[in-house]
């Protein structure tokens, strides 16, 4: 879950995949975290989502420029 917080102060946008195979793009300003419940929320698509934040599979971090 820390990790996911990092990356997304640093990035400010990303993509997560759960251990479940769900797929959430996560924004900066949309996204809170709950380091004592281990959870973090965002709404999106008219839905609250509350994910457990130790099961995040994967990161992905967007870039809007061609590649170097």
């Amino acid at each position: 879950m820390e990790i996911v917080h990092e990356q997304l102060k640093r990035w400010g946008e990303l993509v997560i995949r759960t251990e479940g195979g769900q797929t959430f793009e996560l924004h900066l300003g949309d996204t809170t975290f709950d380091y004592e419940k281990r959870v973090f929320s965002f709404r999106a698509s008219g839905a609250e989502f509350v994910i457990d934040g130790d099961c995040v599979e994967s990161i992905e971090m967007h870039f809007s420029g061609v590649e170097d």
